[in-house]
């Protein structure tokens, strides 16, 4: 009687924890199905770095899809974890850390999607010789990835240098460096620990992109090695902490940038020196790395009045505009960003329009953040429309087809920017179509391997 009646117990907690766990199988699924109908929104799927799932591995634990800060990339089906949203990854890789049987791989897109990249060796050389892209111009977008690269450059370098001893020569760098943002910061740093003969140019200040972001902005969510200091454990970082900490270590370090410097030609000679000449100097080197940034020249958009000085492609100091009427353009992260950003300051009417019928490519953070705001009514959000003409005190849109003229004080346009490629094209480098997926594959056990060693 006594061994029924355990068996009864036992069954029925069996059945209980079974019907909890089919419950929860069966919300992990209702949860795909919704990320998969968002996700057909951009059909073509990733367009950069993204995680491989290999199902053979995965163990169906679901951790890989709550660590993502992007939102729902990753969702549950039939047990295993599937991308259902792979246009929004960009390359954070947190769900390849968590994964805790080691069944995800950060990968690159497929050759058709880099039909538009310079080509490059996993090393990230050019089909030139000794001529390097890092950064975001290379197809990875995240700053812990160009950090990384920054630093994996130039330890190639050390590697050939060491195999093949070059003979100093008067008046030639080691190694120039066209950039200091993230990556060209990362590669200068690894430079001056391997006591190289180097110099950087920036045409701009030392931050590159990242100092023209909007103050406050989260620039960083995972930690990173950086050259000269060692790991950096904060887990989240504003613009304003990362330019302070890289102020901090270069005052440390003998930086030898030349600031206000635009590179405007780049020439190897047949003796394998380059020379790369800029508007009132000209420097000669064994080696060149490029880290340029993909943004390049803000797209304009081919509208009557946007020659006018209220209309602008970059936002710094919300906190400089206010009781003033704005039109904010664009449906990306940077749009919505600094439209919320203006509608927060005193007596600003925000407008911000877009020719899509919704938003579909913005951060979950900033989705959620957004829609409060149309619902207070901060921000006007218009969507399918385009702007026909600026005017000095209004601007006129077309709002599904219908001509509206709104009073306009300033309007600020995030159209993305056009990339140097005819910068790339006219130094030499060769474009193609070619598979990165290998490539991205190699760094990632790289940095594998170098997290391990340096524990």
């Amino acid at each position: 009687m006594d061994t029924l009646l355990a068996l009864i117990i036992a069954a029925a907690l069996t059945l209980f924890f079974l019907r909890g766990y089919l419950k929860s199988l069966k919300k992990k699924e209702e949860q795909f199905r919704k990320s998969a109908e968002k996700g057909k929104l951009f059909s073509e799927g990733p367009k950069s770095q993204h995680p491989h799932i290999d199902t053979n591995y995965c163990i169906g634990c679901a951790t890989c899809t709550t660590v993502c800060p992007e939102g729902d990339v990753l969702a549950m089906v039939g047990g295993k974890a599937a991308i259902v949203n792979g246009y929004k990854c960009i390359g954070h890789s947190l769900c390849a850390e968590a994964c805790p049987v080691g069944a995800i791989t950060m990968v690159m897109a497929s050759p058709s999607m880099s039909a538009d990249m310079p080509y490059m060796t996993p090393e990230y050389e050019t089909s030139l010789e000794n001529l390097f892209i890092i950064g975001e111009l290379g197809g990875l977008a995240l700053i812990k990835n160009a950090v990384n690269q920054g630093r994996d450059c130039v330890d190639t370098l050390i590697r050939r240098r060491a195999a093949s001893p070059q003979p100093a020569l008067p008046g030639v760098y080691d190694l120039l460096i066209v950039g200091a943002g993230p990556a060209g910061i990362s590669a200068s740093l690894r430079a001056i620990e391997n006591k190289l003969n180097y110099v950087t140019l920036e045409q701009d200040e030392i931050g590159g992109t990242v100092a023209k972001y909007p103050r406050q902005k989260l620039v960083m969510t995972s930690p990173v090695e950086f050259p000269m200091y060692g790991k950096f454990k904060k887990t989240e970082l504003s613009k304003e902490n990362l330019l302070a900490f890289w102020d901090m270590v270069l005052n440390r370090a003998d930086f030898n940038c030349v600031t206000r410097e635009k590179v405007e030609q780049i020439a190897k000679a047949e003796d394998g020196i380059f020379t790369v000449k800029s508007a009132n100097n000209q420097y000669r080197a064994h080696a060149v790395i490029l880290a340029l940034g993909k943004t390049g020249t803000p797209r304009k958009l081919g509208v009557p009045g946007e020659e006018l000085p209220k209309v602008m492609y970059r936002l710094i100091e919300v906190d400089h505009y206010v009781n003033k009427k704005i039109l904010v353009v664009g449906g990306g992260d940077s749009a919505v960003e600094a439209a919320m950003g203006l509608a927060n300051q005193v007596g600003n009417q925000v407008t911000l329009c877009y020719r899509g019928a919704q938003f579909s490519r913005i951060k979950d953070r900033n989705s959620k953040r957004i829609e409060e705001c149309m619902r207070s009514g901060k921000v006007d959000v218009l969507f399918e429309t385009n702007p026909k003409e600026f005017n000095p005190e209004s601007v006129v849109l077309d709002v599904k087809g219908t001509v509206r003229e709104i009073p306009n004080d300033y309007v600020w346009i995030f159209a993305g920017g056009i990339p140097p490629y005819d910068f790339l094209k006219k130094i030499g480098i060769r474009f193609g179509m070619h598979d990165l997926t290998a490539e991205a594959s190699q760094e990632a056990k790289l940095e594998a391997s170098f997290s391990q060693s340096a524990h």
